[in-house]
């Protein structure tokens, strides 16, 4: 008899996926929610619903928290990465190593659902009796209405058709994938509970009305169309409730340890140098180069697990995005590797045997670098790997360009652009040149002009995949933006979702191989 492979860690930490299918049949079911674990107790919850966000906050670590940044047209596999790991290397070529025994697929797929079937317990705990508005139950409810909102959101993104968690009707739905509009009807739902339950303010690093509102609107405007759920109207109306709440501040300041949860966080996942509490990414992301010449010590280096795409890191004159004077630039992406005086080179790492390939010192994603962990500071880190800076979720500056989006699709250019021009003069330190300045243009214009505007703004954020996927430009941009899938040649429409795990087919009685997304059979 099939099982589903997937696991709950109530306790904070990090769920971790395991190829073990002894450990599999040991380990309790979760497909079909268990009803006898249904939580009214407030404590218990309460418990219940930190652990879920420690181990939520735990998807975007180490190397699985760059999975799907991968495979872009902003983000693609380092040169040796593609070389050592033909598997991995499929994300980015969309070839026959794409597939559904990918595991750092199957891992995406694997630590989403102990956390969704846990807040549904929490949901429908919460849920067996009337909660009082403002009352701590009620904020309960809203945070684990949102986290599951938020992971179902992901989870539609990026498989399509998807299982519904809900208690009270798991009978009825089982394990199965469900309609996309059964899917997006459900992911709406949660987030309009969350934003009218969850609090105005609360603890840092937990879900507000506020990131509540800017969901809903990411739901309504990213809901596929054949589902009749894509509603601008109704999404900008969401922004529109939770805008005033946040402010845009020197966009310097938001890649700035010192000064974390800005006035424009909306929501961050919270970090520190601090083991267990560091994030692991810059060891991950930074320069093998520079890691050979000096050190773990140095807080950029690392090992190119991900780096920009040309598109990404060039100027308009080079074919790319970056315009002069636009500071979001150098504060995105590190050009120069010079540390300390000395400037490393090629040869530490000639061995790799790339040729023109080699891109140790090309340019790599610098929001995440962290300086209190270098071998000059006295905080005796001196290794990268402690890297720990707030990574951010929801902030202003995204929500103003999905309204925009918005606007832009309702007719109302001028408006959109507008909004477009608050976040490009913040871009320029508030000083924004004349001919930097959008002008009217076509609404198909628009359309092509702010998907390059938020590459600029939101690099390396993990929404750009999220992005391609909901404006019907994954394939486009991809194929000739990623230098290894322009190679390849290979990429499909299909490969716009990912293969359904080949271990939940197997271990599931409510998926069959005929339930796989379609080209991966």
């Amino acid at each position: 008899m099939k099982r589903n492979i997937t696991t709950l860690a109530l306790a904070a930490g990090f769920i971790m996926f395991s190829a073990s299918c002894n450990k599999f049949l040991d380990e309790k079911s979760l497909t079909r929610l268990d009803q006898n674990q249904v939580y009214a107790d407030v404590n218990l919850v309460e418990t219940s619903l930190k652990g879920a966000y420690a181990n939520w906050k735990g998807f975007r670590t180490d190397e699985q928290g760059l999975i799907m940044m991968m495979g872009t047209d902003e983000i693609q596999q380092g040169a040796f990465q593609m070389k050592s790991d033909r598997s991995k290397g499929g994300i980015d070529r969309f070839d026959a190593n794409l597939n559904s025994n990918l595991t750092h697929l199957t891992n995406q797929w694997d630590i989403r659902w102990p956390v969704i079937n846990e807040v549904a317990r929490i949901v429908a705990g919460l849920s067996s009796t009337e909660v009082t508005p403002g009352s701590r139950e009620a904020k309960l409810l809203g945070e684990a209405s949102f986290i599951r909102g938020f992971l179902d959101f992901e989870m539609a993104m990026y498989w399509g058709e998807i299982p519904i968690a809900d208690v009270a009707r798991s009978g009825e739905l089982g394990g199965r994938r469900q309609p996309l509009k059964d899917v997006w009807t459900f992911i709406i739902a949660d987030l309009q509970r969350a934003a009218d339950n969850c609090p105005d303010k609360n603890d840092v690093g937990r879900a507000t009305s506020g990131a509540a509102w800017a969901m809903l609107g990411k739901a309504y405007m990213s809901a596929p169309e054949t589902t009749g759920l894509r509603d601008f109207a109704k999404a900008a109306a969401c922004f529109e409730k939770m805008m005033s709440a946040y402010s845009l501040v020197p966009y310097k300041d938001l890649w700035d340890y010192t000064k974390p949860n800005t006035a424009e966080a909306i929501l961050e996942f919270q970090f520190s140098p601090v083991y267990p509490n560091n994030n692991k990414i810059q060891f991950q992301i930074g320069s093998r180069a520079v890691q050979n010449f000096f050190g773990d010590g140095c807080f950029y280096s690392g090992y190119d697990k991900i780096v920009p795409t040309k598109y990404a890191y060039s100027t308009v004159a080079d074919g790319g995005i970056w315009e002069d004077g636009d500071v979001r630039k150098e504060e995105s992406i590190r050009y120069d590797f010079t540390y300390y005086g000395v400037t490393p080179t090629l040869d530490p790492v000639k061995w790799e045997d790339l040729g023109a390939d080699h891109d140790e010192l090309k340019p790599h994603v610098k929001k995440y670098e962290d300086f209190r962990t270098d071998k000059h500071t006295d905080n005796k880190y001196d290794n990268m790997w402690y890297s720990g800076k707030n990574i951010p979720v929801l902030r202003l500056g995204d929500i103003k360009l999905c309204y925009a989006e918005c606007l832009n699709e309702l007719g109302r250019g001028g408006e959109a652009v507008d909004v477009v021009n608050e976040v490009r003069t913040r871009a320029w330190n508030n000083n924004l040149p004349a001919d930097k300045k959008w002008q009217a243009m076509s609404q198909d214009a628009f359309r092509t002009a702010i998907m390059d505007e938020r590459i600029r703004e939101l690099f390396a954020e993990n929404w750009r995949r999220i992005d391609l996927i909901r404006t019907g430009k994954f394939v486009e941009l991809v194929k000739a933006r990623n230098e290894w899938t322009k190679r390849s040649g290979t990429i499909q429409p299909y490969h716009t979702l990912f293969p359904i795990p080949d271990t939940e087919i197997k271990l599931n009685d409510d998926i069959a191989p005929s339930d796989q997304n379609p080209g991966y059979n």
